[in-house]
């Protein structure tokens, strides 16, 4: 069938619960598929950055690019 999965527990913002539910909604998911594709995509992305200071602050990449 599918892959197993393991459960996961976050403690994030009430008005970024509402949110997110919100936006779930509106794409037709559970709260829970949003959030795992969002998380997955997120992970991806600090990957490629490499640290979470290159990946909030996109000049430093910039600059390390250019030597």
């Amino acid at each position: 069938m599918g892959e197993w999965k393991a459960p996961l527990s976050l403690r994030v913002r009430q008005e970024f619960r509402r949110e997110l539910e919100g936006a779930a909604a509106k794409e037709r998911r559970t709260l829970g598929n949003l959030s795992a594709l969002l998380l997955e995509w997120a992970y991806e992305q600090f990957k490629l950055a490499g640290s979470v200071d290159r990946l909030l602050n996109p000049r430093l990449t910039k600059f390390r690019e250019k030597r």
